[in-house]
């Protein structure tokens, strides 16, 4: 009867893995059907043109009333952007200093925005609309023309007597990218818009339990913010600043970016020219991106090791105790065994 029942048993446990198999399977199916249209879309609109981008790289482009014409011409674009091209240098150390000044300003104003709208106060939606609202009706041309109206400096703030004090304080190619950021500071702050949200999706996963215990022990809201806040959202704080890098990399008012677009209808330039230009500019910002990634990685896989060290002391620690307790009870059993054939001895 026992050998059926565990015949049974493990009967039933293999119908169970079964089922847990199809259930991951099912799962599996159900996320590829949600990914399904985002595949499609890439290999639909993203891939061929980027195959065909890279193509041109390496082509003078042509076009002609039969069709497009391509000839060969191997690396020669990509020497031209660096030996022939005055612009391009300029434009993007330019857009280097321009994006060292305003990636700070951006993420620390929408840490310290999403840190006040996450408080309890009143009208707490509205507020957190108010401060994405540009970002949906400030983009592309919109944020253009506002631009070259004016619309994206202070009114109060004199940009001509602030850069005339810059040129004097600063050199020529410091006081031109400081001066911007004063001249395009709302600009600037409209770009905030999404951090905010995601910052401010960060400080609601902290847990309130901590401010509660360190408050007990004495610690100030300045403490608090440093020592519980900050290490908390530091991934979040990454994601913000790659996320910053590429919307300024890719916005409409950067000179590289007119640049790349001037060269597409430039007669002596063209297509070829203008795709290589593209793709050493991507390049660029990759390599951008990943210093960023990499400086941030490293002081998170170092305190990442710490607590590996740390948890091993303590598994090791508990290990000793379990070791110690298990052989404290052996000890016990067989004191309680002598003692109970000694009470035997005795009865006998």
């Amino acid at each position: 009867m026992s050998k059926k029942k565990n015949v049974a048993q493990s009967e039933k446990m293999s119908k169970r893995k079964k089922t847990r198999l199809s259930l991951e399977q099912r799962n599996s199916i159900a996320g590829y059907l949600f990914i399904l249209p985002w595949l499609i879309g890439i290999l639909t609109f993203v891939a061929w043109p980027m195959i065909q981008s890279i193509m041109f790289c390496f082509n003078e482009v042509k076009l002609l009333p039969t069709g497009r014409v391509l000839n060969f011409v191997g690396f020669q674009h990509f020497g031209d952007i660096w030996l022939r091209d005055m612009y391009f240098i300029t434009r993007l150390v330019q857009f280097f200093l321009n994006t060292i000044l305003r990636v700070p300003v951006i993420v620390v104003f929408a840490l310290i925005i999403a840190i006040l709208i996450n408080q309890k106060i009143r009208f707490q939606g509205v507020f957190r609309t108010i401060f994405f609202l540009p970002v949906i009706i400030v983009s592309g041309p919109v944020m253009t023309e506002l631009a070259s109206q004016g619309a994206t400096t202070v009114p109060m703030l004199n940009t001509a007597d602030m850069m005339v004090l810059l040129n004097q304080v600063l050199p020529t190619w410091l006081a031109e990218p400081v001066g911007s950021v004063f001249s395009e500071i709302i600009l600037i702050l409209w770009y905030s818009g999404v951090q905010i949200l995601i910052f401010l999706a960060a400080l609601q996963k902290v847990n309130p339990s901590l401010y509660e215990a360190a408050k007990i022990d004495g610690g100030s809201s300045w403490e608090c913010f440093w020592k519980i806040t900050l290490p908390t959202i530091k991934p979040m704080i990454l994601v913000n600043l790659v996320y910053t890098v590429v919307t300024l990399a890719n916005s409409g008012t950067n000179d590289v970016i007119t640049l790349i677009m001037d060269n597409v209808f430039n007669a002596s330039r063209g297509y070829g020219f203008a795709t290589a230009m593209a793709w050493m500019y991507t390049i660029i910002i990759s390599l951008i991106l990943i210093i960023i990634f990499l400086l941030f990685v490293e002081h998170e896989d170092k305190r990442v090791k710490a607590i590996r060290k740390r948890n091993k002391k303590e598994q090791k620690a508990l290990r000793k105790a379990r070791a110690t307790i298990a052989r404290n009870d052996a000890k016990m059993e067989r004191r309680n065994k002598k003692a109970a054939k000694k009470q035997r001895n005795t009865a006998v």
